[in-house]
């Protein structure tokens, strides 16, 4: 089984290029982040002669998340219960394949913009209401995966220039010790599982050659509940969608499980 999570830029965009890696990495399930479409513009059909059905979640102009997938769907639900959020950035879903089920939470974290802003101030309510949605899906599914634009570096490692941008956006301390209640709610960090190529990003600056440079972040997660670590058998980053023309500056990031473990 495999499973990725791709923040494609605009799906209007970028559809093009969502369908020809489906058809190239046919996965399970793929979580989709900054839509900028309202729900009616989903390309539905399209998804759909892949032999994907589709739920999303959809926002004008900005945000936007939804999942595509192979297994049948139950119990979705669109931003965090409990929550008023105006902005669309969260779609949950629970994936039934035969006897197993994984309840998949899809998620745009907010950027935040810079730690003196509103917008930082909106990031931080928002984490602490998605930790306490996470850690009441825990609880109430054996299997769950939080997948996504997490909008932070997670150590120091997952940046091109830690030390330079330290304590500034997606680099400050209180974001990752964010990250951090996260993983200890009990999540894991699936690419930190593997052996993985120093520098790995999944987020490279359209700007000053930012990818061919390496000038990149990792920001883009695939967590998984720790019922499921025995069930890891791969996590990375595919570039090649990068290398395209007119690309998402973002890469999918997957993850490949063997159920059979479980």
């Amino acid at each position: 089984m495999m499973l990725a999570s791709w923040n494609v830029n605009s799906l209007n965009v970028r559809i093009a290029h969502v369908l020809s890696w489906l058809e190239a990495n046919p996965v399970d399930a793929l979580g989709l982040q900054e839509l900028k479409l309202i729900d009616a513009k989903f390309p539905t059909t399209a998804f759909s002669e892949q032999g994907y059905q589709t739920h999303a979640f959809g926002q004008a102009t900005y945000n936007g998340v939804a999942i595509a997938h192979k297994a049948q769907a139950k119990d979705i639900e669109r931003n965090i219960p409990g929550y008023a959020d105006s902005q669309s950035r969260v779609i949950s879903a629970t994936l039934v394949f035969d006897t197993l089920e994984i309840r998949l939470i899809n998620a745009y974290f907010v950027n935040g913009q810079a730690l003196d802003s509103d917008k930082f101030t909106y990031k931080l309510e928002w984490l602490a209401h998605l930790q306490r949605y996470v850690s009441e899906q825990l609880a109430s599914h054996k299997h769950v995966v939080l997948m996504g634009d997490f909008n932070i570096t997670a150590q120091d490692q997952d940046s091109w220039d830690p030390d330079g941008l330290r304590e500034t956006i997606h680099h400050s301390s209180i974001e990752r010790a964010a990250f951090q209640q996260l993983i200890d709610a009990g999540l894991v960090d699936t690419f930190r599982e593997f052996e993985q190529v120093e520098k790995s990003f999944s987020w490279w600056d359209y700007r000053m050659l930012g990818f061919q440079k390496n000038r990149g972040l990792r920001i883009d997660y695939v967590l998984v509940s720790e019922s499921l670590r025995p069930a890891l058998t791969r996590s990375w980053i595919d570039r090649a969608p990068r290398k395209w023309e007119k690309p998402s500056d973002h890469a999918p990031v997957v993850i490949e499980l063997d159920i059979d473990r479980l």
